[in-house]
Formats: C-alpha cells, structure tokens, sequence
C-alpha cells in the first residue's frame, strides 16, 4: 500500500504538469500522512540536511566551469581542433561530432550543456555542407549524453552522494565507458556514411594548422588532465577539483583567451545560480522523500518483490536496466537518481554486485532515457537549437540508441568491462 501511495502521488502530480521537486515533496507528505506521521519540522529539517552536503558543494561549482569554458572559448577552440584532424574525412564533420563530445564531455559534465554547445557549433557547418539533418541532429544528440559518464560528471557526483558510494571511484569508472561510447557512435557512424555518398568534406589542412589549432587549445586540454591526474593522485577531493576546474576556466577564459568580459561574467554567474537552484532544490527535496521511503519501508518491499532475482545478479541487472529505461521515457536523468538509488542500492547490495558499477550503468541508462520521448530532454534541446523538427531528430538518434542498448547488455554480462580499468585508474 505504501509503494501504491508513494508512486500514485509522484506520478499523478507529474502527469498534471506539476515540477518534479513539489511533486517529491508531496509524495513524501503523502506518506507522512498515510503513517499519521505528519511533521513540519521533519520536512523543514531534512529539506536543509538534504542540500547541506560537502560532496554537493562540486556541483555549482562544476556547473560554473562548465559555463566559462562555453563562454570563455574553450569549446569552440575544441570543435575547431576536431575539425582540423578530421574534417577532410568523409562524412567528417559527423567525426568531428564525436570527437568534440568526447573533448566537451572531459570539461562540462552536462549532457544538457555539451548537447546545446555542440548544436549551436556544429549544426550551422553541417547544413551548410549538405549533412542530412536527420541523421546530423541524431548523432550530436547521442553524442550529447557522453557529458554525463566521462568525469567531471555532475550525475556521478549527486549518484555516489544519494547512494553513497565514492565519487572517485564513480568518476575513475566513467572513463573507459565514455570512452566506449564514443567508439559506438563511431562505427555507427561510419555505417551510415557508407550508405550515404553525398556528403561534403572540408579541406584537408597541414600540419601547420593543425599544429596552431593545438596550441590554441592547449589551455582547454590541461584540465581533464588536472582534475583526473589530481583525483588520482590523492591530491584533492572531487569538490576541491571542482573548485579548481571552475578557477581554471575562468582564468583561462578572463586572462588567456580574453573572451570573459565584465558582462559576461555577470551572465556566467546568473546562469549558474540559476541551474544550481534547480538541481539542489532537487536534491533537498529527494531527501525528504527517501526519509520516508526508509520510515515506510519502501527498500524492503522493493528487495521482496526483486528477491527472487538476488541469486542471480545479471538477471537482476538486466530486470533494472528494463525498468530504468522504461522510467527514462517519462523522467529526467537527476529525479530519476534522486528517487531510485536510495531503493536500489539495499537490493544491490545484497546481491553482492558492486555499487560502482552499477552506478555507471544506472547513469548510462539514465543518458540513454535523455534521448528518447516523450521526455527527451536533450532531443529538446538539440530540436530548440538546430530548428528541426522532434520527429526528425528521434528519427536520426535511433541507431544510436539501439547502439547504446547493446553497449550496455555486453556491460550487464561481461561486468568486467567496467570493473578491470577501474582497477587500472584507481
């Protein structure tokens, strides 16, 4: 009765539209209710606990690198990089996609903020060299949700602090999947451009220019290897290298590049207060709501309805990869780790799987949600950008997603694609 409860108000007060915050909040009052538990204090309480976290502290400040790299230069000094090596390849500007997420993903950690600074650079150059729309949109979509796996990773960061799980570990773990994920769309990439001859390549530049494009980018290039190169070394924690990345890129942007002026710092700060709002209203709401998941016993009812699974743990992986994707479709990446993790990881525990691994596959899968309707947050954002309509987008980011589907069915049976360079980084 306690689960009917709990997923009849969220899901009710989601389908009228209603913000996902409130509609925790009121899910959890729901329950308080239902307990003859009701307590303001309780709420106020854990509303404060729930954003008063030293982990959490990376997340605006991530969010605030994030914002001077786009702004400050870094970004399009990446793309320009990309095309440089790239560009004269056929179909090489759909390369030039992928390599540029795989760099973007290495400094932001936003599949929202790579998906739209890809779009609003890549998209004109594309339709001006004749790329079909359908399949360009598609790829840089899918290309996007890197942001989030490769570290920095602001979903890693929220994952390892709801489930409690190292987010060092959780970042150190990212790297080869992203990096896969990359691959992916490369050979879907190359499939396609095997089918369609028609497509325009740039010139191919010397090594002079490449060369200059390098330097040029040297700056931009530094910090994944400052924060990753720190976290391993032990020199910081992951919301010191936040700290850090967010000075680097504003020096870089302000004093290097030039490209920050005094209005557009004023811009950088509104844009991240803004989104950092969003996301720890967020959070402090999901604390209420996992506070009385854990008083009513919602874990408990989860591991007997899964129980018959514990003995098998692909089985059970592969039953929680069904269901995260079916709850893609309708939610975002954060609610979806705010709300699910804290029930799933006693039924993970239990079943002796390791809960860095399945915070990266949760997180993959949770990507992977951001691509498809009615949701789509990134379809959206790349439809907004690029002026295309919804359908031709779905319609060029299904092979991807179909890619990324088997990328992670081979992960779910063979962990050890996962797991053995975990070992490696950390």
């Amino acid at each position: 009765m306690n689960v009917l409860i709990f997923l009849g108000v969220l899901l009710g007060f989601m389908a009228f539209g209603m913000p996902i915050a409130f509609a925790l909040l009121l899910s959890a009052i729901a329950l308080m209710f239902h307990l003859s538990f009701f307590d303001t204090q309780i709420i106020a309480q854990n509303l404060l606990t729930g954003a008063d976290n030293f982990a959490l502290m990376a997340v605006p400040l991530f969010i605030l690198a994030g914002e001077a790299m786009n702004s400050g230069g870094m970004s399009r000094r990446l793309v320009h990089l990309a095309v440089t090596f790239v560009g004269h390849i056929h179909g090489g500007l759909g390369y030039v996609v992928i390599m540029a997420s795989i760099l973007l993903a290495a400094l932001s950690g936003s599949a929202v903020a790579d998906a739209a600074a890809l779009a609003s650079m890549l998209v004109p150059m594309l339709r001006s060299r004749g790329y079909d729309m359908s399949q360009s949109t598609g790829l840089i979509a899918a290309g996007g949700i890197i942001g989030p796996i490769i570290p920095p990773s602001i979903s890693f960061i929220i994952f390892g602090v709801v489930a409690n799980v190292s987010v060092t570990k959780l970042f150190m773990a990212g790297i080869v999947p992203g990096l896969l994920m990359g691959l992916t769309l490369t050979f879907v990439w190359a499939y396609t451009c095997r089918r369609v001859r028609t497509m325009t390549t740039s010139p191919k530049e010397g090594w002079a220019v490449r060369l200059i494009a390098l330097r040029g980018s040297i700056w931009a290039m530094f910090l994944p290897i400052i924060i990753i190169g720190g976290l391993r070394g032990g020199i910081f924690t992951p919301t010191e290298a936040a700290a850090v990345a967010a000075m680097y890129a504003l020096f870089v942007g302000i004093v290097v590049y030039r490209e920050i002026s005094l209005k557009v710092f004023f811009r950088i700060l509104v844009n991240t207060a803004m989104t950092t709002s969003v996301v720890m209203f967020l959070v402090a709401a999901a604390l209420v709501t996992s506070y009385m998941i854990t008083l009513a016993d919602l874990p408990e009812a989860i591991i007997d309805l899964l129980g018959p699974l514990v003995d098998s743990p692909t089985l059970l992986m592969i039953s929680i990869v069904i269901l995260l994707t079916v709850i893609g479709t309708a939610m975002d990446l954060t609610p979806t780790i705010l709300i699910l993790a804290p029930v799933m990881m006693p039924v993970i525990n239990k079943a002796g799987i390791d809960p860095v691994y399945f915070g990266v596959i949760f997180v993959i899968v949770g990507c992977a949600g951001l691509l498809t309707p009615p949701v789509g947050t990134v379809l959206n954002v790349v439809c907004g950008v690029a002026r295309v309509r919804m359908e031709d987008v779905i319609k060029g980011v299904l092979p991807y997603v179909i890619a990324y589907t088997a990328m992670v069915l081979l992960m779910v049976l063979f962990p050890q694609i996962v797991l053995t360079p975990l070992r490696w980084f950390y």
